[in-house]
């Protein structure tokens, strides 16, 4: 980091020991009869990325919006760097930066006062605020774009202003909810560079919630699973897949009423096998001397056969594995911000 956060009457906060940068214990929220979060328990470490991956409505931005302090759990308890954040609320909000899957942002308004505002609000003002948007402009890629109205910006630059106005104030931990959705693959890299580099360069923790696969591959230490309210599975990429198998055999069957699994998992070589519709997945420390015994233990069941495809497991299948369905990005083809199912109402 580069100082500590400015507090609105000048003075410098001090900066807290803390065990885990974020910890969570049996963290619920409900509305009404519906639980959107339903027992979650986190410990996220100080400087690492930790991606929390799930589907729309699995919970994902009703647990940020508690760990932001915007929203007051059912039960449970959560604490950001050691603070409380129903008790604390007040300090978390100075320590932490918090980007959601809508920027609110006047379009009216060019960048650098967007983030002149944001800074202002923060205590910050003259030669401070003016070097403080300087450095975080440097780690954010917009260029002379900043002097030009946000109504005039693309989905990704406007994604990236509102990242760089969550930075003003140096906050020690970041949330991300969905930094990515709605964005071309170009912007949606770009974004992915520079929280890459916020982590790395300034070591700020980071809480990026996500429903691309690829993306929790490429940027999380750890991924937390989450399905329904629940937390499925977690550990690093590179180990949940192992759980799966180092190899994984997808063979696609034919109009079937059901598949003997015991006679699948019997065939040597197998480490596991699961069925989920028309889909058989069997795993393996060695897919392809499995694949000619596999293809023989199937037609001996008259188990008929569309594709057989030979891979190394995906956080597709981790998830495929915890939960029993795929994930379903609920992207909109046209680029349009995609309607979260997480709806929650905002308590002060």
């Amino acid at each position: 980091m580069l100082s500590s956060p400015v507090l609105s009457d000048g003075e410098t906060s001090v900066k807290l020991p803390a065990v885990t940068a974020i910890t969570t214990n049996d963290l619920c929220r409900s509305f009404g009869e519906e639980h959107a979060v339903a027992g979650v328990d986190l410990a996220v470490q100080d400087g690492e990325i930790y991606g929390f991956l799930g589907p729309n409505g699995a919970g994902k931005s009703t647990t940020v919006r508690m760990l932001c302090t915007l929203l007051g759990p059912t039960s449970g308890s959560a604490s950001v760097l050691g603070l409380d954040v129903v008790d604390a609320a007040a300090e978390v909000r100075l320590r932490i930066g918090v980007a959601l899957q809508e920027a609110a942002l006047d379009e009216k308004q060019t960048g650098r006062e967007i983030l002149e505002l944001q800074g202002r609000l923060y205590g910050m003002k003259g030669t401070v605020l003016a070097e403080r948007i300087d450095t975080v402009l440097q780690f954010i890629d917009i260029g002379d774009a900043i002097d030009r109205r946000v109504g005039t910006y693309s989905g990704g630059m406007k994604r990236r202003v509102d990242l760089a106005s969550s930075l003003l104030h140096e906050p020690e931990v970041l949330f991300l909810d969905e930094p990515t959705t709605g964005l071309d693959p170009v912007s949606r890299a770009k974004v992915w560079e520079e929280v890459k580099r916020l982590n790395e360069d300034l070591g700020v923790t980071i809480f990026l919630t996500t429903q691309y696969l690829e993306e929790a591959d490429v940027l999380a230490d750890r991924v937390g699973i989450i399905d329904s309210g629940r937390l499925v599975a977690e550990g690093t990429p590179e180990q949940l897949k192992r759980e799966v198998g180092n190899d994984l055999i997808v063979v696609e069957l034919g109009q079937i009423s059901d598949v003997p699994l015991d006679v699948i998992k019997g065939v040597p070589g197998v480490t596991g096998a699961s069925l989920h519709g028309q889909e058989l997945s069997v795993s393996s420390s060695d897919g392809a001397g499995l694949v000619s015994g596999l293809v023989v233990a199937l037609a001996d069941v008259d188990v008929p056969i569309e594709s057989l495809t030979l891979r190394t497991p995906s956080l597709d299948d981790v998830f495929l594995a915890a939960t029993g369905h795929r994930i379903e990005p609920g992207e909109d083809p046209t680029g349009e911000q995609p309607i979260d199912t997480d709806t929650e109402e905002v308590e002060r």
